[in-house]
């Protein structure tokens, strides 16, 4: 077996037995694209091969997705198919497990009319909000990843001969996961410790506030009174863990929803709806996002800013080192899932019920009343560099550092 395929193999049973974790009689069910077939039948066979009742695939096709915004009547795009979005609660319902495996072009939509995309942003969120109060809350468990493709790799390694860049996103993404390891499995569950010990001190602490200072920043964040952060593994309703992401190099929690105030500047692109949104900043008041500019994108960030009244609002406050591995490798993947993972970052729209205590059992209205913000939407985009400077601030009013030139400080 060449290396390649021994690396293909690990990662599909990390995926399988890490990332959703399945259960002997449980459901699995893929989402993803034409491009991952190859190591999504390895997938399959995985989750079989310890147990899994059934393995749903729902497929999706990037050359047909582009023809239909392109070519489609508007109106196309106001609605989400209504059967699919009782398909997925009914599987969320009967304790199914969820797998996204990522491989689009991170400018599959470029050029696109941006009232397209919002149109049917607005309408998947509509629809599928009841199916991601499962997913926000941990009662089931899921996991995304991803496998490269042709069109993402182009741009993630241009100066590459093209016929060598599937390989070297492959490589990237393997050592990104940690796949290329003797045995992942265990590396990731020594991962999930030493994310686990800043996610305690943290959890001791409880800071009131988070001050962020770097070139483009000066950002108050203030947290809810019961918060709490959190990292690596989650544990579903049933009591098994699962890993929500690969990789993940983050912990993370909620800000209050009125308690952000001041200007933060991005740090990477942020790939959102087909298109590339970069050099960003946003200025708060009171939690609102009352301003949007972008050197690329703008309008697309206006869109995404504007999706519901939740979206002008944060949702999640993530910490990541700069030192992380992703960052030290020096791939910009052009991919949320591993860049929010090489910075410092934070999400426009809905909070992570279990990020509050009690959280998870809560009503839309006790969450809401507790200064969790709900939206349609959750879009994550990096502020992170080695020049920023984070600190906590107690109920008493005393600062102690959190992040020094983009590093842990404690």
């Amino acid at each position: 077996m060449s290396n390649f395929q021994k690396n293909l193999e690990k990662y599909a049973e990390l995926a399988v037995k890490v990332g959703v974790n399945i259960q002997e009689g449980q459901t699995l069910v893929i989402n993803t694209t034409l491009e991952s077939a190859e190591f999504v039948r390895l997938v399959v066979k995985k989750a079989y091969e310890v147990g899994a009742l059934n393995v749903v695939v729902n497929w999706t096709d990037d050359v047909v997705t582009r023809a239909k915004y392109d070519l489609a009547p508007s109106e196309a795009f106001n609605e989400y198919p209504q059967w699919r979005a009782k398909e997925m609660e009914e599987l969320a319902e009967n304790g199914a497990a969820f797998m996204s495996v990522l491989s689009s072009s991170p400018d599959l939509l470029k050029g696109v009319d941006p009232e397209r995309i919002s149109s049917f942003q607005k309408a998947t969120g509509q629809a599928l909000k009841n199916y991601r109060k499962f997913v926000q809350s941990d009662k089931v468990s899921w996991t995304v990843i991803a496998t490269p493709s042709q069109a993402w790799a182009d741009m993630v390694f241009p100066d590459a001969p093209a016929n060598e860049r599937v390989e070297l996103l492959w490589d990237a993404i393997f050592k990104a996961t940690r796949s290329d390891l003797e045995n992942p499995v265990d590396a990731w569950k020594a991962h999930d410790q030493s994310l686990h010990e800043k996610v305690d001190y943290l959890n001791g602490k409880r800071y009131k506030k988070l001050h962020y200072t770097a070139p483009g920043t000066d950002l108050t964040i203030e947290l809810p009174e019961n918060h709490i952060w959190v990292g690596a593994g989650s544990v579903n309703e049933k009591g098994n863990e699962f890993m929500a992401n690969m990789p993940t190099e983050e912990v993370f929690t909620v800000p209050y929803r009125t308690g952000v105030n001041g200007t933060v500047s991005s740090t990477k692109p942020l790939s959102y709806g087909g298109n590339i949104i970069d050099n960003f900043t946003l200025t708060f008041e009171n939690g609102r996002i009352v301003g949007v500019k972008a050197e690329q994108g703008e309008e697309i960030l206006k869109r995404l800013v504007d999706t519901d009244e939740g979206s002008h609002y944060l949702g999640e406050v993530a910490l990541v080192p700069f030192n992380s591995p992703i960052s030290q490798s020096n791939v910009l993947f052009y991919n949320t899932l591993f860049d929010e993972n090489a910075s410092n970052h934070l999400a426009i729209g809905s909070a992570y019920a279990f990020c509050i205590e009690g959280g998870k059992s809560m009503s839309s209205e006790e969450l809401k009343e507790n200064g969790l913000n709900e939206s349609l939407t959750h879009v994550d985009f990096m502020i992170g560099s080695d020049k920023m400077d984070i600190d906590g601030i107690t109920a008493d009013g005393t600062t102690e550092p959190v992040f020094r030139n983009g590093d842990w400080a404690f």
